[in-house]
């Protein structure tokens, strides 16, 4: 058994996984604010499915987290987790002795590009040679699986497309260039240059544009150009089999994809070569409420090394 935990901003999403790659629990928690919340509610969501979900704890021998900011190579190490009030925490370190099992940390995206990659081939379908996962999020970002393998690149960064520059002359980015595909994408840069509060700023942006408001239908536009852009750089760049999008904004459902497949179909219009490469068949949505994230990271649990291996088995206590 292995358990896997995908740690959001507000909630954390906890799943334990058999020997066959079933998913035989699952929860949900809130995330605590801070390094040590954090560390906290690690620690509890991994205990709670014992107690709640009836997950036989004795059984565990592996929990793998996926969490966002950057994971320092061969560490447990988080830096800039900022939207969890984290600035630099040994995760590893902190939550390995009270569980008593080995613990491996992952880049939340790349985790759930692993989940995505076995929940396609989980139904007997033949896995694909490679597959690209693409997080809609507040941010922009790609995790890359190939043979099963993740592919992190020579300095961790494959997959960061979110600040390549689509449009010099576009909107302001946070990294501080102008026209990045996050800044048209980008959940958090919609919801700023939207400008009006809202619990879902991204759906208020589609259903205003549907009414006929200009701003809106303009950032609406941009949105399904930013990730047509996206899946085109991972194509043409990684030759991906498949292109799989999840994240929050995926949420929007049939309103998204029929945007971009619109967006897509038009570049394949206007160029032989872009319509050689079918684009639009290969791309999926990953379906909502899907494990994927938490199931990725039991993964990289699994398959992480033992060098934090801890003695006494303080996950049952």
């Amino acid at each position: 058994m292995k358990v896997g935990l995908d740690v959001g901003g507000t909630k954390t999403d906890a799943v334990a996984v058999d020997d066959t790659g079933a998913v035989v629990g699952r929860l949900r928690v809130p995330t605590g604010w801070g390094p040590d919340a954090v560390g906290q509610t690690i620690v509890d969501a991994v205990r709670a499915l014992g107690a709640e979900a009836g997950v036989d704890l004795a059984a565990v021998r592996s929990v793998g987290v996926g969490i966002p900011g950057q994971i320092e190579p061969g560490t447990g190490r988080v830096v800039h987790a900022v939207n969890l009030g984290v600035e630099s925490l040994d995760l590893v370190s902190l939550v390995a002795p009270q569980l008593g099992v080995p613990v491996h940390v992952e880049n939340d995206v790349k985790a759930a590009a692993l989940g995505a990659h076995a929940l396609h081939t989980r139904d007997g379908a033949a896995a694909p040679g490679s597959m690209a996962y693409l997080n809609l999020g507040t941010g922009i970002a790609a995790g890359i699986v190939s043979d099963g393998v993740l592919w992190r690149g020579a300095r961790g960064t494959a997959g960061e497309v979110g600040h390549i520059s689509v449009d010099p002359n576009g909107p302001l980015c946070r990294c501080g260039q102008r026209g990045c595909i996050e800044s048209f994408a980008g959940g958090g840069a919609v919801a700023e240059r939207w400008g009006r509060k809202s619990a879902l700023p991204v759906r208020d942006v589609f259903d205003a544009a549907d009414a006929g408001d200009p701003e809106a239908q303009a950032l609406r536009g941009g949105l399904a150009r930013g990730v047509a852009a996206a899946i085109r750089v991972l194509v043409l760049t990684a030759d991906v089999d498949i292109v799989v999008l999840g994240g929050g904004v995926t949420a929007l459902g049939d309103r998204l994809m029929t945007d971009v497949a619109a967006e897509l179909a038009a570049s394949a219009e206007a160029s032989p070569f872009m319509r050689s490469l079918r684009l639009q068949e290969r791309v999926e949505l990953l379906p909502p409420g899907s494990p994927a994230a938490a199931l990725g990271a039991a993964i990289v649990g699994a398959q992480g090394d033992t060098a934090h291996d801890t003695e006494g088995a303080l996950i049952h206590g």
